[in-house]
């Protein structure tokens, strides 16, 4: 059997439809918003026209997926990664002040992310399941300076946090960018690994960040619009976090063949590509899928898509890992006899 790693799975884009409409159903005030699950499904899963757009529907996620609610959608996207994608790794990333209780002072909400963190990490690691799951926290460019600096040292601290990543509105990251550069340096000084939300869209293409990161979240704006960077990505070894049909979805390219020239850019120079999903619930897909649409669209080669599949485990944060996946799958084969 293949074996799979995502690089770039947000905890709020994972959940699918329904299993966030069952959840809807338990008593949420957003259940009334829609006449039946088909309605919140369209809404839910519909092509946007703005990353902006899209976001909003991550907040109403970000707000479900509180302490208290963290075993019910966690263990749901083990289960559907483990059954249905055959993933042997899978980097899982959020902001974990989003989490907390927003009834809490900020201080409380702080401390209670530490909590947030540890239940993510009980819940994923699971003998059933044979995921090695490392936990990615996402500094957010819609929070203040102390918050994200708190998140960063929490970060640095806590063992099952394997890198910091940059998400949000590029806008609102543009406009506070030498913060983020700051904290990323200090990252960086601390030995943590980094990732970053980067030249997705036409918006959020800085340069002052990229000597800071060690892979590039999405990117392709780099190949479509600033291919003269193509060069210095090389030379740092960074890997782009390629998700090929999130860019549909939130209006960032017309046409999956725009893809194609990310991929033709990126191969000339040396660059190389992860293929990931960033937000299979919301939209509709699985990284099997993701593979098989580029190859069977003539996007990518079937040695190309090879490559980028070895690159996913290249360019891993937490892998190796001690805990073997395979032999993890064995043992529970072995026990079913």
């Amino acid at each position: 059997m293949t074996l799979f790693a995502d690089l770039h799975r947000h905890m709020g884009g994972s959940v699918v439809p329904k299993i966030f409409w069952r959840f809807l159903q338990k008593g949420s005030p957003d259940f009334d918003k829609y006449t039946s699950y088909f309605d919140f499904k369209e809404n839910y899963t519909s092509k946007k026209e703005t990353l902006e757009e899209f976001l909003e529907i991550h907040k109403m996620v970000e707000k479900a997926q509180v302490l208290e609610n963290l075993p019910y959608f966690i263990e749901r996207l083990v289960r559907g990664a483990y059954t249905f994608e055959n993933l042997a790794y899978l980097e899982l990333r959020y902001t974990p002040y989003l989490r907390t209780d927003r009834s809490l002072t900020v201080p409380e909400r702080l401390q209670q992310m530490w909590e947030v963190v540890d239940v993510v990490s009980k819940c994923t690691e699971s003998d059933k399941y044979p995921i090695i799951i490392p936990q990615i926290v996402c500094l957010h460019s819609s929070l203040p300076k102390e918050i994200n600096g708190e998140m960063l040292k929490m970060a640095i601290q806590h063992p099952d946090v394997c890198a910091i990543d940059v998400a949000g509105s590029d806008r609102a990251y543009m406009e506070k960018k030498e913060e983020f550069v700051d904290l990323f340096k200090k990252a960086k000084e601390s030995g943590l690994k980094t990732t970053g939300h980067l030249y997705e869209t036409k918006n959020g293409c800085d340069p002052d960040l990229l000597p800071y990161l060690d892979r590039i979240g999405h990117g392709i704006q780099i190949p479509l619009r600033h291919p003269e960077l193509l060069n210095s990505v090389a030379y740092r070894g960074q890997c782009l976090e390629v998700c090929p049909t999130s860019y549909l979805k939130t209006g960032t390219i017309g046409t999956l063949f725009d893809v194609r020239e990310v991929f033709e850019r990126c191969f000339d120079k040396g660059v190389d590509i992860a293929v990931c999903t960033d937000n299979p619930g919301l939209h509709n897909v699985r990284l099997t899928a993701e593979y098989e649409k580029l190859l069977t669209d003539n996007i990518v080669s079937y040695e190309q898509l090879e490559v980028c599949q070895h690159n996913s485990f290249k360019h891993a944060f937490a892998w190796p890992h001690k805990k073997d996946p395979l032999e993890m799958m064995r043992e529970r084969l072995i026990d079913r006899v």
